[in-house]
């Protein structure tokens, strides 16, 4: 749902690729501060309870996974190694944004035991979804199907993180069931959509 949104964001990206390109910045270097980004921010504002700031500080960092690849077409330099180490630091942010969360609410003065346990399930479902995915393209197939792929899955808790952040009721509570439940039905939909592949083999 979110890809009709990378052609826009692409294009106001551009221009600080073209300067990053001028300067002979490479796309892994941006990857990679990227994702270094996401990892400190997550594990060092949401544990304390800056939900709202930490939002949008990863937010900042999680726009370097679109300009990694906007940089990677002005220099001409897109790879087989910057595809993976862009999947892999994906899955590495992804885990300490729940992470972050985790550590939230158990650390809180009257810890939340119950919503820890859909944080982590969420992580767990997020994980298993993108390695569906990786591991039917490894046998020659596709599982591009689902609800909840990963932009609609980071896009939906770190709004309803920041919203808690600013003071609304049960927002992140609602954000996390909405996201472990979708993820669970990608998991099964990406799950369904290759055993018909197999089958018609």
């Amino acid at each position: 749902m979110l890809n009709v949104l990378r052609p826009v964001v692409t294009r106001v990206l551009t221009p600080l690729g073209r300067a990053l390109a001028s300067r002979g910045v490479s796309p892994d270097v941006i990857t990679a501060i990227g994702a270094l980004g996401v990892v400190a921010s997550a594990l060092v504002f949401y544990p304390a309870g800056h939900l709202f700031a930490g939002s949008l500080v990863i937010t900042f960092f999680v726009l370097a996974d679109l300009l990694d690849g906007v940089l990677a077409r002005l220099t001409g330099k897109p790879s087989t190694w910057g595809a993976f180490l862009d999947s892999t630091l994906d899955r590495l942010g992804d885990a300490a944004i729940f992470s972050g969360l985790i550590l939230y609410f158990v650390l809180k003065d009257e810890p939340e035991i119950v919503l820890a346990a859909v944080a982590l399930f969420c992580l767990a479902a997020g994980a298993l979804v993108s390695y569906a995915k990786a591991r039917a393209e490894g046998l020659g197939m596709e599982a591009n199907v689902g609800i909840a792929e990963r932009g609609e899955r980071i896009a939906v808790i770190l709004v309803a993180a920041g919203l808690s952040g600013l003071g609304v009721p049960y927002i992140l509570a609602a954000g996390l069931w909405l996201l472990a439940a979708a993820s669970g039905v990608t998991v099964v939909q990406r799950m369904v959509h290759v055993y018909r592949q197999a089958v018609v083999r």
